[in-house]
């Protein structure tokens, strides 16, 4: 079934040859972008949605989520809003929490998550395992992460588990948890942080990751300077996440390469920390993406739309560069080249929002704009 949106007052497309287009209309047809141009000359399809002047773009590619965990940590938000520190000391909780639940029950979180980001216009999501820390435990959360995307995670090197020997789940890690986790992920990921991973270990975590296929992500630069960025690029991987303490030598290293610095401001929002310089990134010449970083301890929202208010408010981004950054930047991020776009050929993933313009995504932070969401070509969600 083809279907056509038409009456477009805005259309974001990410694609260079298009731009963005004023009184616009767009074909989806097999589940992939198969024309646009004027509303005037769009041609017949099965089905109709009209826009009714309304904005159009991609629809929002969260690069950066935990999604498969149990428990709750609110009252760990409650003390921080009073004062404490954020250490990431919390994610011990989560951990506990997540072994002792069964799979319908991670299984039903996951999908409440899912649904509830779908209605804020996420129409692709990167999901990491990370609160099981054994051998079956990871497994199994990147078994239910699949049920739900492709862009699947494994993040056993989150932290390391109490009263474990570090060098001993180092091995862990590398050894028999990365060969049972690998068949069932895209990623790897590496809480590279004090407290966390250090960079000999990182390194040793990120090469196994190499050797069993797998395609590289890293936690880098959130509680303090450190090696995580230094050590994304030198490894070549996609995307170096939170990015908030970063060097001269950080930014010139991102400059030059391929991996997208993937700014996290809900954990900022979270924590009351920081928040990263995205305009400094952004002169640099860095691709930068903006993801929720949804997990129960730091980043509890799946809000896209609250992402983008942020960024621009705190980080130092234009709307639109925002804007940008959570679609076509979280595609990079991903190394998708399908999504994130609605050129010819992309996939049929698009948010009208209930808005004449993208700028209302930051304009009116906390309104649901979204109105209607489109994945491979259906219509999935409606306000």
């Amino acid at each position: 079934m083809s279907l056509l949106v038409h009456d477009i007052g805005e259309l974001i497309t990410n694609d260079p040859g298009l731009g963005t287009r004023t009184d616009a209309a767009i074909v989806l047809d097999g589940g992939v972008v198969a024309w646009v141009g004027p509303s005037a000359s769009a041609p017949a399809a099965d089905e109709a949605l009209d826009a009714e002047g309304a904005a159009v773009l991609p629809g929002f590619v969260d690069s950066h989520a935990h999604l498969v965990f149990a428990g709750d940590r609110s009252a760990e938000f409650a003390a921080r809003m009073a004062g404490a520190p954020y250490t990431g000391g919390g994610i011990r909780t989560t951990v506990a929490a997540t072994r002792a639940a069964s799979d319908a029950e991670l299984r039903a979180r996951t999908a409440r998550l899912v649904r509830e980001a779908l209605a804020q216009g996420t129409t692709t999501v990167e999901i990491k395992s990370g609160y099981g820390l054994t051998v079956a435990d990871e497994v199994r959360s990147l078994r239910i992460a699949g049920e739900f995307t492709a862009e699947t995670t494994f993040l056993g090197a989150h932290v390391v588990p109490a009263d474990v020997d570090a060098d001993a789940y180092t091995a862990l890690v590398c050894g028999e948890m990365m060969a049972a986790a690998a068949p069932h992920a895209r990623w790897v990921d590496v809480f590279c942080e004090t407290g966390a991973f250090d960079a000999t270990r990182t390194e040793a975590i990120l090469r196994a990751g190499i050797a069993h296929g797998l395609g590289l992500r890293v936690h880098a630069n959130q509680l303090g300077p450190g090696p995580g960025v230094r050590l994304a690029v030198e490894f070549g991987a996609a995307s170096a996440d939170h990015c908030t303490h970063l060097s001269a030598a950080d930014v010139d290293a991102l400059s030059t390469s391929d991996t997208v610095a993937t700014l996290l401001p809900g954990a900022e929002f979270s924590t009351r920390s920081p928040y990263p310089d995205g305009r400094r990134l952004l002169d640099a010449g860095v691709t930068v993406a903006l993801a929720t970083d949804c997990n129960p301890g730091s980043s509890f929202t799946t809000s896209v739309p609250l992402c983008i208010a942020l960024a621009v408010r705190e980080c130092g981004l234009t709307p639109t560069e925002a804007v940008v950054a959570a679609t076509l930047g979280g595609a990079t991020a991903l190394r998708r080249t399908d999504v994130g776009r609605l050129g010819v050929g992309a996939r049929a993933d698009l948010v009208v929002l209930d808005a004449p313009s993208h700028l209302y995504l930051a304009y009116r932070p906390g309104v649901p704009l979204v109105g209607t969401v489109v994945r491979n070509g259906e219509i999935e969600w409606k306000r």
